[in-house]
């Protein structure tokens, strides 16, 4: 049985409701198929939490695969699929007006890392009717891309990053959290087939 593991942040700035959250809670309640054990957990939008947090899921429970969903404020009604997490360029304050020492991740890490799911074959290969599904190499150097990249390093690139737009009356939590089934069950089997 194995243990995959999925984050969602709480409020920031506007965003009192965080799409990525209600995302994730959705999707833990459809599940994904017996074999699957899902815990899920709600990041806070601070860099040393959230980086914190992320270490202890590696280090105590050893996820076959960790998904993090981020608020896109930005985006309309778009998915975007992060294949990579980059380490320096961290300039903008967090919820608690604090940014990482050195503006980085980890002081002596690599420039980036790439998850070993290939989102381009994944990108590919599904559709989600109701929504456009985009691939992306910068997840925006916010704690998005911070918690992205730290998952990255622990998990030795077996963390995905997806973006997910805020709830309007097309885009909802229910809806969000179907897509994210549809994306994260493909992602699985990629995991599968790099076992094999």
């Amino acid at each position: 049985n194995h243990l995959s593991f999925f984050s969602g942040f709480g409020p920031f700035r506007q965003s009192l409701v965080n799409s990525s959250w209600e995302a994730v809670k959705e999707l833990s309640k459809r599940g994904l198929g017996e074999n699957i054990n899902l815990r899920i957990m709600q990041l806070p939008v601070v860099y040393q939490k959230a980086k914190e947090q992320i270490c202890k899921i590696w280090t105590t429970l050893q996820p076959l695969l960790t998904v993090h969903v981020g608020l896109a404020p930005s985006a309309t009604a778009l998915i975007i699929l992060e294949q990579c997490g980059k380490n320096k360029g961290y300039q903008e304050r967090d919820a608690c007006g604090f940014y990482p020492e050195g503006a980085c991740c980890l002081l002596d890490g690599p420039e980036k890392i790439e998850s070993t799911i290939n989102m381009k074959a994944l990108w590919k290969n599904i559709s989600v009717e109701g929504i456009d599904i985009i691939l992306s190499r910068d997840a925006g150097r916010y704690i998005c891309d911070y918690t992205y990249y730290t998952s990255l390093y622990y998990g030795k690139g077996r963390a995905a990053f997806i973006h997910v737009p805020p709830l309007s009356e097309s885009v909802t939590a229910e809806f969000l959290g179907k897509a994210l089934q549809t994306i994260i069950l493909a992602m699985l089997e990629q995991c599968g087939e790099q076992r094999e």
